[in-house]
This record gives C-alpha cells, sequence and structure tokens, in this order.
C-alpha cells in the first residue's frame, strides 16, 4: 500500500505516504484510491465518535514529501480527453477537500520537498511545517511543464497570498526555500530536525483542536483586495501583455493560469476549484504539455546517468587542469571552483592566467557573492609542472589543430594515473585530435557553451578510440560540475555546431533572397528560437564562421572527398568578412551596429547590399524554415550514427543552440508534428528551397509506419 496508517496513544493519526518500490510518492491511482480510502476512514472514525482521532499528521517515508502527478500517465492523454481528465481532476480534489473539513487539525511534515501536487498536499493541510534546510524547495513550477496546478494550487495560493503577491508563484512557477515560504506565511513553523518537527506537529494539534482553513472563514477578505481593486486592477491590465511578450504566446499554461486566478478570485472557493479544474485539462491535452513534459522527462533520464557506460564505476575528479585561459578556459574554471573542484588554469604568461581567474571573481561580484573560496580553488599558472596529479585535463586553447597537439603532447605527462584529457572543441574532429595523444583512449571531447558561468549544456564527444570508462569519468566530471551531458560520436561539427550552422545559414540564405533582416529575425524570435540567426552569428563571430567553413572545405580536399554542395547563405558571410570587414559583435561591427552608447541596431547597409525591391514573403514559412532545417538535420546526425540516443538530440537541440523549448527538442518536434505531415511538409520545402531541405530515408521511413523516433 502507497499510503500507512498509524494511531498513537494521543489518538494522533500520522498518515505516511511510501509508494512500494519507488525512490519518489507520486499521484498514481494506486495512490489516489488509497488515499480516497484513507480520507473515508478518518471520517468514518470521527462521524462514529469524535474524540476518537485528535489529529492528523501527514507524513513521508522517503526522502522529498512528495513528487506529485505521474507524468507519464498525463502523456498518454488523447487530445479529445479534456472532459474525462476534468472527471479525474475533481475525483483527485475530492478526498483532498473533504480532508481539509474533517474538523479535526490536518498538519503536513515536510522533512523534503514538496513541489507540485505535493505542495497541493500540503496546503490541504491547515498547517504546514518544514525542516529548515535550503536543499527543501516548495512550490507549484508546473507552469514549466505546460500545465497548471489544478489540485488546488491556484485556488489557495490567491486566497493565501493575494492575486499580485501570487503571480510570481504561479505565473512565473517560482519555488521557495522554507525561509521565503515562512515569511509569506504558507509555513507555519521551521524545525530544527525530525523530533522537533513531530513535537511541533503535536503540539500544534493541541492547541489547535478545531482549525479552519481560511477560506472556509466566513470573515475571509483576499490579501491585497479581489480584481476589482484598483491596485489590483492595474497590475491585471498589464499582465497579459507582459506575459505574451515574454512567451511570444507559444505558451498556453501562464495565459490559463492568469485566467484561473482572476475568474477563480470572482466566486467561492468550490467553484473556483472547477474553474482550475477546466483549465487544467484543456493543457493536460495540448501538445505543447506534451513536449513540455517529455523535455522534463528526457532531461531526468540524462541526469540520472541514460547514455553513461553502466558497468564502470562513478567517478569524481579532485584536481582538473585546464589549458587556455580566455573566456572559455576562464568560464570552465569558475564552473569548476563554484562546485568545490580545485584547478590550475595555464596561459602563456601567468599575468593571462590570473586574468583567467578574475572572470570568476568577475561574475561572483556581478551576482553580489563573495568569490574568496573560489578563487582559492584556482591556481593560475604559466608552468606545465603545476598540472602534474591532474586526473583530467581539458584544454580550451584556439581552434587550431597545430596548437591543440603542441598542448596536448605538453600537457598530457602531468596526467595521474588513471587520468583522461579533454580537447574543449566546437567543430573538430575528435579522432584526428587524439593523434597527438599518446593514449588515445583516454582522449575525449568535452564542448563546453559560452558563456559556461550560463550554459548548461556539454556535448561529450566519443573519438574512435575513446574508451567506455574515458566516457564515463568524462559523464560523471560534467554531473559533477552541474552541467548536462549529452553524448555524440565523432563528425565533423559534431551534433551542436552541424545543426546550429543550419539556422544561421538558413537566416544568411534569407537574407541573400532579398527579405528584410528585421522579418528575419522577427519570425526567428516568433517561432520560439531566443535571438535570430543573424544577431546570434555576430555573437559568436562571422570570421570564426567563415574560418570552419574554410577548414571543412581544406580537409575534405585532403582526404580526397566530395565537397558539398555550396549553401546560399555561405557566400553571404564571405561577404560580410572580406569584402564588408564586417566580422561580428567582437570587431564592432556585424549585421548590426554596436554603437558605443546605446543599443545596437540592424545594420541599415543589409538593405542597400542585399535589399531587391517587391520581394515578398511570408513569416510563416520563414518559422517552418527555420526549425524545419534543424530538425531534418538532427534526423540526420541520428541516422548517420552522430546521436545514438534521442534524449540526446532533444537535450542537446534546446541547451545547445537555442531550439524552442515548447517543441520538447528538435526530434520531439517532428513528433508533434507527426512524421508523415513533417515529411509531406519538408519536401514542399525542398521543392522551393534546395535539397537541404529533403527528409533523410529514416524519416520517410517513420511516416510510413506512422511510428513517432
Amino acid at each position: 500500500m502507497p499510503i500507512k496508517f498509524e494511531k498513537d496513544s494521543e489518538s494522533v493519526v500520522t498518515v505516511t505516504f511510501d509508494a512500494p518500490g519507488s525512490p519518489v510518492n507520486t499521484m498514481t491511482a494506486e495512490w489516489q484510491a488509497a488515499f480516497t480510502g484513507t480520507v473515508e476512514r478518518l471520517a468514518g472514525e470521527i462521524r462514529r465518535e469524535r474524540a476518537s482521532i485528535k489529529g492528523v499528521i501527514l507524513a513521508s517515508a522517503k526522502k522529498n514529501f512528495f513528487a506529485g502527478a505521474e507524468l507519464k500517465d498525463v502523456l498518454k492523454f488523447g487530445p479529445d480527453q479534456g472532459p474525462a481528465v476534468f472527471h479525474w481532476l475533481e475525483a483527485v480534489k475530492k478526498p483532498m477537500r473533504a480532508l481539509e473539513k474533517l474538523g479535526i487539525p490536518v498538519v503536513a511534515a515536510l522533512e523534503g520537498t514538496a513541489l507540485g501536487g505535493g505542495w497541493e498536499i500540503a496546503l490541504c493541510a491547515h498547517c504546514r511545517l518544514v525542516l529548515d534546510r535550503d536543499s527543501i524547495q516548495l512550490g507549484l513550477p508546473e507552469v514549466t511543464l505546460g500545465l497548471l496546478p489544478g489540485a488546488g494550487g491556484v485556488t489557495k495560493t490567491v486566497r493565501l497570498l493575494g492575486l499580485q503577491a501570487a503571480f510570481p508563484y504561479l505565473v512565473e512557477g517560482r519555488t521557495m526555500r522554507p525561509q521565503e515560504a515562512a515569511k509569506l506565511g504558507l509555513v507555519q513553523g521551521l524545525a530544527a530536525n525530525r523530533d522537533d518537527l513531530f513535537r511541533m506537529a503535536r503540539e500544534w494539534i493541541r492547541a489547535n483542536p478545531s482549525p479552519k482553513q481560511p477560506w472556509d472563514d466566513e470573515n475571509y477578505r483576499m490579501p491585497g483586495g479581489g480584481p476589482s481593486n484598483p491596485k489590483v486592477s492595474q497590475m491585471l491590465s498589464i499582465a497579459p501583455a507582459m506575459v505574451v511578450e515574454k512567451t511570444r504566446g507559444l505558451y498556453p499554461a501562464p495565459k490559463a493560469i492568469m485566467a484561473a486566478m482572476v475568474e477563480g478570485a470572482y466566486v467561492d472557493f468550490d467553484t473556483a476549484l472547477r474553474i482550475e479544474s477546466r483549465y487544467l485539462a484543456k493543457l493536460a491535452v495540448s501538445p505543447v504539455a506534451k513536449n513540455l513534459i517529455s523535455l522534463f522527462l528526457n532531461r531526468t533520464a540524462i541526469k540520472s546517468g541514460a547514455s553513461r557506460p553502466k558497468d564502470v564505476p562513478k567517478w569524481k575528479a579532485t584536481k582538473v587542469g585546464i589549458l587556455g585561459a580566455g573566456m572559455m578556459g576562464g568560464g570552465i574554471a569558475y564552473a569548476n571552483a563554484v562546485r568545490g573542484v580545485a584547478c590550475v588554469l595555464k596561459d602563456v604568461s601567468l599575468e593571462a592566467a590570473e586574468k583567467g581567474r578574475g572572470y570568476t571573481e568577475k561574475i561572483l561580484s556581478r551576482r553580489k557573492k563573495s568569490a574568496e573560496k573560489e578563487l582559492a580553488l584556482i591556481k593560475p599558472t604559466a608552468d606545465y609542472k603545476d598540472l602534474e596529479g591532474c586526473d583530467l585535463i581539458i584544454e580550451a586553447v584556439f581552434e587550431k589543430r597545430d596548437l591543440k597537439a603542441q598542448v596536448t603532447k605538453e600537457a598530457e605527462p602531468m596526467l595521474a594515473a588513471g587520468a583522461i584529457f579533454a580537447s574543449n572543441t566546437s567543430t573538430l574532429p575528435i579522432s584526428g585530435l587524439a593523434k597527438a595523444s599518446a593514449h588515445p583512449e583516454k582522449f575525449i571531447g568535452l564542448h563546453f557553451f559560452s558563456p559556461v558561468d550560463r550554459m548548461e549544456l556539454v556535448e561529450i564527444i566519443k573519438g574512435e578510440k575513446t574508451s567506455a570508462e574515458t566516457l564515463a569519468k568524462a559523464y560523471d566530471y560534467v554531473l559533477q560540475i552541474g552541467k548536462t551531458p549529452i553524448v555524440v560520436n565523432d563528425s565533423r561539427g559534431f551534433y551542436t555546431s552541424r545543426t546550429f550552422g543550419t539556422f544561421v545559414q538558413e537566416g544568411c540564405a534569407m537574407l541573400a533572397e532579398g527579405i528584410p533582416a528585421a522579418a528575419i529575425e522577427n519570425a526567428a524570435r516568433q517561432a520560439g528560437m531566443p535571438v535570430g540567426p543573424l544577431e546570434v552569428i555576430d555573437q559568436t563571430s562571422l570570421s570564426l564562421s567563415m574560418h570552419v567553413m574554410e577548414q571543412a572545405i581544406a580537409d575534405l580536399k585532403a582526404e580526397g572527398k566530395p565537397l558539398p554542395p555550396e549553401h546560399p547563405g555561405q557566400q553571404v558571410i564571405v561577404k560580410m568578412v572580406k569584402e564588408l570587414n564586417r566580422p561580428g559583435r567582437a570587431a564592432g561591427a556585424g549585421f548590426y551596429e554596436y554603437p558605443k552608447e546605446g543599443r545596437k541596431f540592424i545594420w541599415p547597409g543589409l538593405a542597400k547590399i542585399f535589399g531587391r525591391d517587391g520581394v515578398k514573403f511570408d513569416i510563416e514559412e520563414m518559422k517552418n524554415r527555420i526549425l524545419y532545417r534543424q530538425a531534418i538535420e538532427t534526423a540526420r546526425c541520428l541516422e548517420e550514427g552522430v546521436l545514438t540516443a534521442v534524449h540526446d538530440a532533444n537535450i542537446g537541440s534546446i541547451f545547445g543552440i537555442g531550439f524552442p523549448a515548447w517543441t520538447g527538442g528538435a526530434l520531439q518536434f517532428i513528433n508533434c508534428v507527426g512524421p508523415a505531415k513533417f515529411v509531406a511538409r519538408a519536401d514542399e520545402l525542398a521543392g522551393k528551397f534546395g535539397a537541404r531541405f529533403t527528409p533523410p530515408k529514416l524519416l520517410r521511413d517513420k511516416a510510413a509506419s506512422t511510428l513517432s523516433l
């Protein structure tokens, strides 16, 4: 049974959630049946003899209190099952409402995190007590999954905090630590330890024999006033526009949450609960919710080691060497130091290495944090001998083969026994770089993304000779420093850089067709990309993109391989760099102008050089081109074996190249459209814009079989 029922000598019942065979408690069908039965048992005993139960303590046998709804069940809902979902939600809420109206005190004793449905269960209690631990999270982050808190979360939070104060915790999904929850009045007490927690629970039960929820008190008034209050109504008049601006209208959950908040505030409590259920029922069967839930499950799988070799013991790095103290090397040093990993930051001079260490101080000071502890973990040096004993060395020097080979040969002898060597490269094949290594089986790619302090993805690249042990150690290290790893096989550009290239080149191709730059950038943003293709290539450098193109051509010629057809966007990049001397943001001139004072703006010269009179364009078609081109390239990477797991493709596309999160990732986007419809649309685009849109055989096979990726 997922619930234990224990009555003590003081007639206090402890209801303990303990899902058998699971590390967490979730709202499964078994739990729902057990919870309904438990509340009915409590009500029955109270009806027979009021004094038979003095109070109830809600507790958990797991590390966390309760994890909420079973998300895999939500994925099973079909698009026409909204009414069924509504009735299911009402059935879930019925015993929760009955629990808080038993007429006896109910206390939630939280020893761990309670998010989503778990926090909604805690809100059923008249009193919430929590261990005073910073590791504990409380709140309602359902919006991040494309859902809303539909088990009383919206209705109760609004009535406890008021419309305005509830906004960040519902519409934005902001979570709380125990101290913050206590200041808000959502938690009635903080306990030092478990014994203290349950002592406080029993004391509260004795002191409050007949409590009522605030919303059940006839004298209840909403904090801050209702929707018609002038201050509240002013906030509500601008909030929808702010949400649309932030979400670009691609995420329906924030809008639905606001509607449930406001509509619920106009009516009685139980009617508000039904309004909440109706909005959640609609969201739960929507494609965006399914995509965001799939994204969450993909991310969870990766954090659990889904792409890590299973038969290799877990490993931790104790001393990490970093070669190159530029922005990338300094960022990697920061990532190590903030996670308590000692590192040696080497450059050609001590001054350059110290400047790289200063990157950590600069970031932490910007975040108003002391950097003393972190700086002590970073040793700047110009001497290779200081790398002695490192169990991982990462080279982060310029993208030049000869330079990478040189530093590899000079640093590798300093490694400790059993240590590994990694190259931080975005495009150069790892197997080629590993030729400079005395131990290619211990050589691997670790592609960090810039800026490292904000980008959570690390692309792990297996070379031809990389061992399973080396891969496992690299995977463990990425998790150790709080990043998200994806694993890919070696190839030019790997997965993320290769697919990122299709995004920026498609933007350049549109520019070559005479489409205005502003329309290109806006189409990308409307599709959900964080920035437009012209802006992002400015940031990463047009000259770097041109260097990568030229290097790829030179390598293919040297290998005697045929050159791919020239992409229509390539000549735009070459022209910008070689003829117009506008290599990007770092040089102060690219597709955008970067004035010393004021904001950047699109360079007016683009219209004169690339513009055409009477050019016609369709924003929806442009959005299709941007998303389909990246998704097709992702599918090709899967077909070619560069990618070996769908979850790596989806996570890599979102956290590496900014593919819109509402899609769930590049391959989930194909699933959402439907493989058959996707292939048909891709063929249309190929007929109009070229073979780069031709779907690979893998997609045609999926379309014919009606199977998802």
